[in-house]
């Protein structure tokens, strides 16, 4: 099975279950129904909000057009003729009028039912009989809030009834390991009303944020890259200038001091920027690599938000290289190599690889974006990487590539990217001195790793289902004693664990045993040292590690020595 067949059957998918829709609930208004990542949904607005009971309606319509074996077709006609077809429909007008630049239109036909597209289908409804509906939300027409609210459905489809049980088998088990669960049960972070979508994160997940950010300025040390800080609130001025004000402006939050606009920034790069053009630089300085654990904030819809994957505050770790031409490739071949070594270190898989390219609303001339993307292209087949183009999906500033990586159950997250970009050195004349004594105009690669640390920390807890690295886990060893006979002992390994920058607890409790054995299980601490009177005699420790496996009668100094490897 291709994947482009799997695009196809979920966009089939969307117009079964508009075509439902329309025949259920007369009068409502389509929007767009696309395929995505996961399944597929169409955005409506009928005349009476659905309710969630009436999914079992539509699916059961849905299953009937399956039955009529109808043929989808796809055609074009002249956009007069669109138009008359979609006159009573204000979102298919709109997207005719503002989307369509030729003088035709593509229609989907499967019975009588017709709606607007740009093709991409199977042969017959028949194909479709593998889905479920799995929710109805809320959405705003083209992510407006001003514009008109919008009920969402979304559904999964798979080609065979086996593929779509071993999907929900997979759904029940990341029900049980949700990172919001986990979150709650470790007491890594919460969420309030008193900031949706801002997450709290309490000390053990800062422990899990810092020890993050410490392996990725060990990467980004060892390669060269200079860390720096940029203001959180900054003129509007400057979004202007880069761009974003344009196109990101309804993301952003924006307030008035002194009767001058500002945004909280929502990207990092134009602060660095301004630290590049605060002193003339010299082609001897480049490839400067400016890196930066920037807090970004963005407005997203409430319906979006989701735990740590989509927030509305996040920090990234984000770097800004500015170089010469000639030194792109091997800047582009040294970040995929540092995203090699994050997958590797946090027992992640890389995925698929692709390049995004030109989108509509682009900045700068297209011959300078093939040439962007020819570099691209040639640094990834330098490197035998297999990549995928994906058509008019890069940012409004350049080019990029996108790196996924994979979880244990088979996810794809797109975590790394790397954005090459020429316009932003034009918007804010960037320059350096080349060689020959002439100012010269550098290029900038836009970066990042981990992409989003809060989405990092989603994505790791719920890939090792809670039971972190030893490197990463907020609390690594746990010391138990069976009696208070044991304490002197305990605190003298407490010590020397300590000493060595163990993150390491005991528990003195006046519990049983097994009580206090179990409790460290539940917090999924890394190893559990468990101490009796024989262990004090014998100046040896028994190991309970992360998955059940023990070890007794170690050497005390054996034991530290495999403890502190583990936990490095």
């Amino acid at each position: 099975m291709s994947k482009s067949s799997l695009q196809e059957l979920r966009h089939s998918a969307a117009h079964l279950l508009a075509q439902a829709i329309d025949e259920l609930f007369p009068g409502t208004l389509f929007t767009i129904g696309p395929a995505t990542e996961t399944g597929f949904f169409y955005d409506i607005l009928p005349k009476e909000n659905l309710k969630f009971s009436d999914l079992e309606a539509i699916t059961l319509r849905m299953k009937e057009i399956v039955k009529r074996d109808l043929s989808i077709d796809h055609y074009h006609i002249p956009k007069i003729e669109a138009r008359d077809i979609f006159k009573k429909n204000k979102f298919k007008i709109d997207i005719i009028e503002n989307q369509i630049n030729e003088d035709i239109a593509g229609i989907a036909k499967q019975g009588d039912f017709l709606d607007l597209c740009k093709g991409g289908h199977v042969k017959s409804t028949k194909e479709l009989d593998n889905f479920i509906l799995t929710g109805i939300s809320g959405s705003y027409w083209r992510g407006n809030r001003e514009g008109d609210a919008l009920q969402r459905i979304s559904g999964i489809i798979f080609h065979t009834k086996e593929e779509l049980d071993n999907h929900l088998k997979i759904q029940e088990e990341l029900e049980k390991y949700d990172h919001r669960k986990l979150g709650q049960e470790m007491d890594l972070f919460s969420f309030h009303n008193e900031g949706p979508g801002f997450p709290f994160f309490h000390p053990k997940g800062m422990i899990i944020v810092n020890t993050l950010q410490k392996y990725m300025r060990k990467i980004t040390n060892e390669a060269g890259y200079l860390e720096v800080r940029t203001p959180t609130m900054l003129s509007c001025e400057l979004w202007k200038q880069s761009g974003h004000y344009k196109h990101y402006k309804d993301n952003m939050y924006t307030c008035f001091i002194d009767e001058h606009e500002y945004a909280i920034k929502p990207m990092n790069c134009p602060g660095a920027f301004i630290i590049y053009n605060s002193r003339p630089r010299s082609y001897r300085e480049l490839p400067l690599r400016l890196s930066e654990f920037g807090h970004v904030h963005r407005h997203e819809l409430s319906g979006a938000l989701h735990g740590l994957m989509r927030v509305r505050s996040f920090m990234q770790d984000d770097a800004h290289i500015i170089c010469s031409m000639d030194q792109i490739e091997n800047e582009i071949i040294s970040i995929m190599n540092s995203i090699d070594k994050m997958s590797k270190k946090t027992g992640l898989e890389t995925g698929s690889i692709c390049i995004s390219t030109r989108p509509e609303k682009a900045s700068g001339n297209e011959d300078l974006w093939e040439r962007a993307i020819k570099m691209l292209v040639d640094a990834l087949n330098k490197e035998n990487r297999v990549f995928e183009i994906k058509e008019g999906d890069g940012a409004f500033y350049g080019p990029k590539i996108e790196i996924k990586i994979k979880d244990i159950f088979n996810r794809e997250w797109t975590c790394g990217t790397i954005q090459l970009d020429f316009i932003q050195p034009e918007n804010f004349d960037m320059t350096f001195v080349n060689s020959n004594g002439q100012k010269e105009r550098p290029v900038v690669i836009h970066q990042a790793i981990y992409g989003s640390i809060e989405r990092t920390v989603a994505i790791l807890l719920e890939h090792h289902k809670g039971k972190l690295p030893a490197w990463l886990n907020p609390v690594q060893v746990k010391i138990v004693t069976i009696t208070d006979a044991q304490k002197d002992y305990a605190t003298e390994i407490y010590n020397l664990l300590n000493k060595e920058e163990v993150r390491v607890e005991v528990d003195f409790e006046n519990d049983p045993l097994n009580g206090k054995l179990q409790r460290a299980i539940k917090e999924k601490v890394s190893f559990v040292i468990v101490l009796g009177n024989k262990e004090v005699q014998n100046r040896t420790v028994s190991i309970r590690d992360i998955n059940g496996n023990q070890k007794n009668g170690l050497s005390l100094e054996n034991a530290i020595t495999e403890i502190v490897t583990e936990c490095k």
